[in-house]
């Protein structure tokens, strides 16, 4: 019985170290175990928060997302700054800055940011609490890109010059199609930003893989990048995905307010997931890392 036990055991261990914890101790990147793993967690978290707001009495609107933004752009560079061959950060501490759990650590530190954001309006100290809960941000984001500045040089001072113009002209580009098809839904600012988001993401990996010898990390993506043999295809498929998913949120979602706020805490965790990855790649390869 204690032998079945032990191969029991040793067979799980190997399991937890082989799909989950040696991509996080060497950081290659993602297997199909701990993708739908962490999507499982991602769609928990998502209704945590959403109740998280709920008790903070936090609205989700636009402008409530601008001002979380900046913590995106100080999630991502600190994790170059755990990229950085300076070796800024070293084992065990440097293991909370891999994917996922870095979400986790710049999660706590965003919501810390917000509480105490809020308790300044209310205690009369700050007449609303989103200009103060951005600065907070982007304090830490200029912290962190100071940091890898002094630490490392500019290597590719092109690659953040192609993804803004490439990212930005063909969300333009979309923008003004959708323009001229008159649809309300592709034309809403908050919709043409999480294009944009994901457009840039997509521009940064094609130059990243196609022109640096990067490689991709997630399982769908390389995948597909093997298949067509260029990183091209991350534009076809992001508008196809997004695309496809915000006229779902758009069209089949409830008016109410409850649903309104769950559909943008939706919007604002895609809009992250492309910005994120974005912002981090551009740093990087800019840097050389």
């Amino acid at each position: 019985m204690s032998d079945k036990m032990s191969y029991l055991t040793d067979n799980i261990s190997q399991f937890i170290n082989t799909y989950y914890l040696d991509p996080i101790r060497t950081d290659d990147g993602y297997n199909l175990v701990n993708t739908f793993t962490w999507a499982v967690v991602l769609g928990i978290c998502i209704f945590g928060v959403f109740r998280l707001l709920e008790k903070l009495e936090v609205k989700i609107t636009p402008r409530f997302i601008l001002s979380i933004l900046p913590f995106v752009l100080a999630g991502s560079s600190l994790r170059v700054l755990e990229d950085s061959p300076a070796g800024i950060f070293h084992p065990p501490f440097s293991y909370l800055l891999i994917t996922p759990n870095i979400y986790f650590l710049v999660f706590g530190i965003t919501v810390v940011c917000l509480w105490l954001s809020i308790r300044l309006q209310k205690a009369g100290l700050v007449k609303e609490y989103h200009s103060v809960f951005a600065g907070f941000g982007l304090a830490w984001f200029l912290l962190n890109l100071g940091t890898l500045l002094y630490y490392e040089n500019i290597v590719v001072a092109y690659v953040p010059v192609f993804v803004l113009g490439a990212g930005t002209g063909l969300t333009f580009t979309f923008y003004m199609v959708a323009r001229r098809l008159k649809s309300s839904i592709f034309t809403d600012p908050l919709n043409l930003s999480i294009l944009l988001a994901h457009m840039l993401d997509a521009s940064s990996t094609y130059i990243g893989i196609d022109k640096l010898g990067y490689f991709e990390k997630h399982v769908l993506p390389s995948y597909l990048i093997k298949l067509t043999d260029t990183a091209l295809v991350m534009y076809p498929l992001k508008l196809i995905i997004f695309v496809g998913v915000l006229y779902a949120l758009d069209t089949q979602f409830e008016k109410d307010e409850e649903s309104n706020n769950l559909k943008m805490l939706i919007k604002m965790v895609i809009l992250i997931l492309g910005l994120s990855p974005a912002t981090r790649n551009t740093i990087r390869m800019m840097l050389g890392i």
